[in-house]
């Protein structure tokens, strides 16, 4: 309560309302599974397209593996039908299995012994490539590694480097210099118009601030400083070198990545050294979540935090031969782009193997907050279906143990996350028999299963393929929750992507599946291709239907956050009175919308909270108890209609 102390008009706000309950969102999707490139152990960002997704995760092409061979790139295909359906939310976890037996080694070097102390994902299938700068020495050499594995981390990295235009001035005889900063690299060169009989070859120094002389002191990788104030008006030109790096896909022409004017040097102050190579391209684990979506990293050599040292790895890198040198056209101002860049290929990137359950099921890395596998999606509250697409392929051919596994992961992260459900894929090739087989191990109102895979036109290969149902049943979800409401079971719905299935099924053979909870996709002359169910894969007649799961998922989850304000509120008449109001005012308007069952809300819904649904040992304990019914709407699964003969003089 305020103090009123003084005599005055005082003006208070109150409400008289309940606080409401806004429902939470049901259509957003984690997918798990290998990707070509992509961060393994961070937390996934959220995807809005298949820009976004091919940005972080790599292209469409096939994935490599060692063992398995080449493999169709499910996870990608999957990312396409989530969204072709009508999916707008996603989140992908990335999951990558090293192959056995490889080394961080690089050309001799242990060159990742940085990478491997503040990064421990960093191993085999990364590629790497190596500016030798002195062969010999390894603390003039800079490594470049992929920031992530995958074959799609064997890039093109291009450095060109500028010499930007002419700060130095003079006015009255006195040199005068504009946007000179700490430690900037730059190139001195007399131009003037009547040339010595040896013209000036020009030479690079680092500009540092003498505080004693109050002057810029050029100082050279080797030798004595020149200070800037003895420089006199003879046509000297003194220019700040930068560094461009741009990255190309080796097999995805024209979708190149630039970062422009980059300084030299480690400690460089331009813009809170964000504009420094080394910024830019940190292996430092500070640097890994921020940069995240830069492809590479660097590793360099003890002597390159030096700007001066930077410059002559990257100048020395140049091949034996070339004329002009990278070093004269850096010089000369009218030199062009191509006679100033050093290239470099990023080589050895791979797959790995085919990821396991151990893959799957994830874990925290020690000592770090960084998360692999389904660990990822248990921060990431906002996840409402789950799905592992691809990780039942070859089922039937010895993977069993591992598909059944990644199910029952999937399964069990649902149940221990509460408000999800996992869309679960059937083996490719499989008969009814076999995957009636697969659906008898499982038993779960937080999943359901789909068969058979849809066949989609490859834009790879240009081939028809067969492709896992999960990321079309995903979308599906997500549509009909857009469209219609999550209420309504997410089946008799059109698979837009498909051009055909796996099998064709009739309807007596569905009549053997769909008892036992196995959704099928069917085709239907004039009507196309459809998902023809909405079973989980429960035995519990309760929690029969998918929608039935999903919604009650919706509700408790918008209730659960519509009343946190309640926590540590007085426990008494007043709070229990206020918690009915808002649980009621949530409920009518779902019954207004035609979520429950009932021609009146007494009969759709209830909500008690009161001494009756509390004993005095749970108001001792802190407990508020609050005892909700509903009745939710069912699927009209089989709509039947009774037609008999009627004869014309009945009344």
């Amino acid at each position: 309560m305020p103090e009123y102390l003084a005599p005055g008009v005082f003006v208070e706000e109150t409400s008289f309302r309940a606080k409401s309950i806004e429902g939470v969102s049901t259509t957003t999707t984690g997918f798990i599974g290998p990707t070509r490139y992509g961060p393994v152990d961070l937390q996934p960002d959220l995807v809005t397209s298949m820009v976004e997704f091919e940005r972080v995760y790599g292209s469409r092409r096939q994935l490599g593996f060692k063992a398995a061979g080449t493999l169709h790139n499910y996870t990608w295909h999957a990312v396409r039908a989530f969204f072709e359906e009508g999916g707008k939310r996603l989140y992908v976890g990335r999951v990558f299995r090293k192959q056995a037996g490889t080394s961080r080694k690089y050309g001799g070097f242990e060159s990742t012994t940085a990478l491997a102390a503040t990064n421990p994902s960093y191993d085999d299938g990364h590629a790497r490539g190596l500016l030798a700068g002195e062969a010999a020495d390894t603390k003039k050499q800079l490594f470049v590694h992929g920031r992530y594995p995958g074959s799609a981390g064997n890039l093109r990295v291009r450095f060109t480097l500028r010499a930007g235009q002419n700060v130095l001035s003079f006015e009255g005889g006195k040199p005068r210099v504009s946007s000179l900063q700490e430690r900037d690299v730059v190139v001195l060169r007399d131009f003037t118009t009547v040339a010595p009989a040896t013209p000036d070859p020009g030479a690079f120094y680092q500009a540092r601030w003498n505080e004693l002389k109050q002057d810029w002191d050029l100082v050279p990788a080797t030798g004595t400083a020149t200070s800037l104030s003895t420089l006199v008006d003879t046509g000297n030109q003194l220019r700040i070198i930068t560094v461009s790096v741009a990255v190309l896909p080796t097999d995805e022409p024209g979708s190149s990545q630039v970062w422009a004017g980059l300084a030299l040097d480690k400690v460089h102050a331009r813009d809170g050294a964000e504009d420094s190579l080394h910024a830019r391209f940190s292996i430092d684990a500070a640097d890994l979540e921020r940069n995240r979506d830069i492809p590479i990293v660097f590793a360099p050599g003890a002597d390159l935090g030096d700007g001066l040292g930077m410059l002559s790895a990257l100048l020395k890198a140049t091949p034996s031969g070339v004329t002009p040198t990278v070093s004269d056209a850096l010089k000369n101002p009218d030199s062009t782009d191509l006679q100033r860049t050093v290239e470099l290929l990023l080589q050895g990137g791979n797959d790995g193997e085919r990821p396991t359950a151990d893959e799957y099921q994830g874990e925290q890395v020690v000592n770090t907050t960084r998360k692999t596998g389904l660990v990822q999606f248990e921060d990431l509250e906002d996840i409402s279906i789950v799905a592992a697409p691809g990780s039942t392929y070859n089922y039937e051919g010895g993977y069993a143990l591992d598909a059944n596994s990644i199910i029952n992961l999937l399964i069990s992260h649902c149940q221990r996350m509460h408000y999800r459900i996992a869309v679960l894929d059937s083996g490719n090739g499989q008969t009814l028999g076999q995957v009636r087989a697969q659906r008898a191990k499982i038993d779960s109102s937080y999943a359901a299963l789909y068969y058979p895979w849809v066949k989609v036109l490859d834009p790879v290969t240009r081939q028809p393929i067969f492709l896992p149902p999960s990321g079309f049943v995903a979308g599906i979800y997500a549509r009909n929750d857009t469209n219609r409401a999550v209420y309504k079971a997410p089946a008799n719905e059109v698979v837009n992507l498909a051009l055909g299935f796996e099998s064709n099924l009739s309807k007596s053979q569905q009549e053997v599946l769909n008892p036992e909870g196995i959704n099928a996709f069917r085709y239907f002359e004039g009507r196309g291709y459809r998902l023809w169910g909405a079973r989980t894969t429960s035995s519990d007649p309760e929690w029969k239907y998918v929608n039935l799961r999903r919604y009650f998922a919706y509700l408790e989850r918008s209730i659960d956050k519509g009343t946190q304000w309640s926590v540590f509120e007085p426990n008494g008449d007043q709070l229990w009175a206020s918690v009915r109001r808002t649980i009621e005012d949530f409920l009518l308007n779902e019954w207004q919308m035609g979520a429950l069952l009932g021609d009146k809300p007494e009969k759709a819904y209830f909500v008690k909270c009161d001494r009756s649904t509390m004993t005095q040992n749970d108001l001792d304990n802190g407990r508020l108890v609050c005892l909700i019914g509903v009745a939710p709407l069912r699927p009209a699964e089989f709509v039947i209609f009774r037609i008999g003969q009627w004869t014309g003089d009945r009344k």
